[in-house]
């Protein structure tokens, strides 16, 4: 007896889902977490861009907390409103996604950040993040934590950006530094991939729910996700050494966390560290 055609077509649709519905569940979200992660991996490259080009204009900016031979040490008040109007008045400052800038004396000492609470005043940053005092030569980049950050619960990491700053023969008298911590930049990127899937299922006029996901940053430390992310999660993701899998390129694969299979994909983003990348795991509703 022939099948009737609706029936027909309700078990062709029925056997393409069956890919996505049952046993490659977890590769078919490896597959999107790919798309996702490099798309992250370009909006970081963009983010970086943006302190790469206004760090070394703020710098030069700053220099006059020391014209006429003043001690920026002596007016806090002042340094910090520096610090507010320079990152005001550098367009790719304005808009860059750190969470703090802070100015050093040529000792490394801190002056003053930005926030109403300075928890880094009269801190020797250079013996807390050596490869600082590369920045009295020219612009750097490094990690570590802040003894702050590295006491918090869960842990977290800082990256920081610097710049000289030197007076118009060029001498040195400061740095000028920025950063964020691994957790709140992931949290940054997670929103934006947030962002990003709803208006693609809004543009597409699709009903259905967007997917369960988590973005983290890793390096050879750990694996730091977004605020909220489940620990066992980063365990997780922490035990499939995505470091060593990232060596040669962007790499995917499945897990399966609390009975749910879940795909990711991770990727390094060298600008910010030679072992530094970003990570997204994924699991379809």
């Amino acid at each position: 007896m022939q099948m009737p055609r609706s029936l027909l077509r309700l078990a062709i649709v029925s056997s393409l889902m069956l890919p996505i519905g049952c046993r490659d569940q977890g590769k078919f979200s490896a597959q999107r977490a790919a798309e996702d992660v490099a798309s992250l991996v370009e909006l970081t490259n963009k983010d970086l861009g943006e302190v790469e080009r206004g760090m070394p204009e703020g710098a030069k900016r700053l220099a006059p907390l020391w014209a006429q031979g003043k001690n920026p040490h002596d007016d806090l008040g002042a340094v910090r409103a520096a610090l507010t109007k320079v990152r005001r008045e550098v367009p790719d400052l304005n808009v860059a996604k750190s969470t703090f800038f802070a100015v050093t004396d040529e000792r490394g000492i801190a002056i003053r950040n930005n926030l109403e609470q300075d928890a880094m005043a009269e801190k020797n940053l250079f013996a807390i993040f050596p490869d600082l005092a590369k920045a009295k030569e020219a612009t750097t980049s490094t990690t570590g934590a802040f003894p702050e950050t590295a006491a918090q619960n869960p842990p977290d990491r800082d990256w920081l950006f610097a710049a000289p700053i030197r007076a118009d023969d060029r001498k040195l008298l400061g740095v000028y530094l920025t950063g964020w911590t691994y957790r709140r930049f992931a949290y940054h990127l997670q929103e934006t991939l947030r962002h990003d899937l709803g208006e693609r299922l809004r543009k597409d006029n699709e009903a259905g729910k967007l997917p369960i996901f988590y973005v983290a940053m890793f390096d050879r430390t750990g694996v730091y996700g977004a605020p909220k992310t489940p620990t066992v999660n980063e365990k997780a993701l922490h035990d499939a050494d995505l470091v060593g899998k990232t060596a040669s390129g962007a790499h995917t694969g499945v897990l399966t966390i609390t009975e749910r299979d879940f795909g990711y994909a991770a990727a390094r983003t060298p600008k910010l560290g030679a072992d530094i990348g970003v990570v997204v795991l994924r699991s379809e509703l």
